[in-house]
């Protein structure tokens, strides 16, 4: 880009073209007024950079100052200052659009994630896209992870309701999980951010896993292994909580000059092992909240599971309602056979006048005009 032809024009608003490939997507009505209120107080101060086009319907295509060149329209401007670009290429020009809005604050962390990607897409190296935008390769391929987020979610975190970490977190999770994760959050179920993140990665654990239930059941040995350590866990927390804090609270009551002679020389001491209590019990803290989060997600398995396996209980209980129904009528259908065959009987024409009958009875033969043999066949099939 150091050999391209630069020179500043006025330029007709009209002869300018928005670029399709911007990579801001979302510009905010309200800055959007307070620009074009300055605009029109102040002018222009800030030229918009451009490059020609060959064959477009304008001359000019916006390389960067897309939110200048719609206020400029929007306070009534017709001419305004312009940095031109000649010979700039299509990725030039990219690069030259994301450098001027990547360190914006109004620019939303998915517009970020969504211009790296296209960068990364025409082969560039996540250590290239740091280099070129002055960002730790770390921050660009956090960026870049964001991209697995469904579209609800990403829409939370455009909108500020997801922090940047939380986000990350959350877009390593399957879409079900995501969401799972992103409305406990939205909705407070967490009280820190932290613990939100905690509970991210226990889903993760969770998904891992081929199946919870198909773990094999602890043995003896091993169950007597848990219950000594949950209970010595449980004894040693609980003389924390008996004989640590009222010591912490009675000496959180002392004034410092008190404490400075009542400790004397040994305040040196004492200062440094409640340093060292305080990162472990920092360390323990993070540790116990990590476990809360697993401990939440293990929860919310077992109830998505509890879920599935009533679903499918209710599903096999209405195929076999469903069978049952169907061998309740069908004998009745045979019945309603039955009675249309009797019908038919009934409507089948006399035998014709001197044609042999099947068998004889001892009975003498009525006359074959009579009708009251089809009436008894009928009386019957009723």
């Amino acid at each position: 880009m150091a050999d391209n032809k630069v020179e500043f024009i006025n330029v007709k608003v009209s002869e300018i073209a928005p670029n399709p490939e911007q990579p801001r997507k979302f510009f905010s009505e309200e800055a959007q007024a307070e620009l074009t209120s300055s605009i029109k107080e102040n002018g222009l101060l800030q030229p918009v950079v451009i490059r020609p086009v060959e064959g477009a319907k304008v001359p000019y295509m916006l390389i960067a100052g897309e939110r200048r060149w719609r206020s400029c329209q929007a306070a009534g401007l017709e001419v305004i200052p312009a940095k031109v670009v000649e010979g700039a290429t299509e990725e030039e020009a990219y690069v030259l659009s994301i450098a001027e809005n990547v360190n914006r604050a109004d620019m939303t962390i998915m517009e970020e994630a969504g211009a790296y990607a296209d960068l990364k897409a025409a082969g560039w190296t996540p250590a290239k896209i740091a280099k070129q935008f002055g960002k730790t390769e770390t921050h660009i391929t956090w960026r870049l992870g964001l991209l697995t987020l469904r579209p609800e979610v990403a829409e939370m975190v455009d909108q500020g309701q997801i922090k940047n970490n939380l986000a990350w977190h959350i877009a390593q999770l399957n879409p079900a999980n995501q969401m799972v994760a992103a409305m406990r959050y939205v909705r407070g179920d967490f009280d820190s951010e932290a613990e939100a993140q905690h509970f991210a990665n226990g889903l993760k654990m969770m998904e891992q896993q081929t199946s919870l239930t198909n773990e094999k059941a602890p043995t003896a040995e091993e169950q007597e292994k848990q219950k000594k350590a949950k209970a010595k866990t449980k004894d040693g927390l609980g003389k924390a909580e008996e004989v640590l804090i009222p010591l912490l609270e009675e000496l959180a009551e002392k004034k410092p000059e008190d404490l400075a002679v009542i400790l004397g020389d040994d305040l040196t001491r004492h200062l440094r092992v409640v340093g060292r209590l305080y990162a472990k019990v920092q360390m323990v803290k993070n540790l116990l909240s990590k476990a809360q989060g697993i401990q939440r997600a293990m929860v919310e398995e077992f109830t998505k599971a509890a879920v599935e396996v009533q679903q499918e209980a209710a599903a096999k209980k209405a195929e076999a309602a469903a069978k049952s129904e169907a061998t309740t009528e069908e004998p009745e259908a045979k019945a309603a056979d039955a009675q249309s065959m009797a019908k038919k009987a009934v409507a089948k024409p006399a035998p014709k006048a001197g044609a042999k009958p099947a068998a004889r009875t001892s009975t003498a033969a009525k006359p074959t005009g009579r009708r009251a043999p089809a009436k008894k066949a009928e009386a019957a099939a009723k």
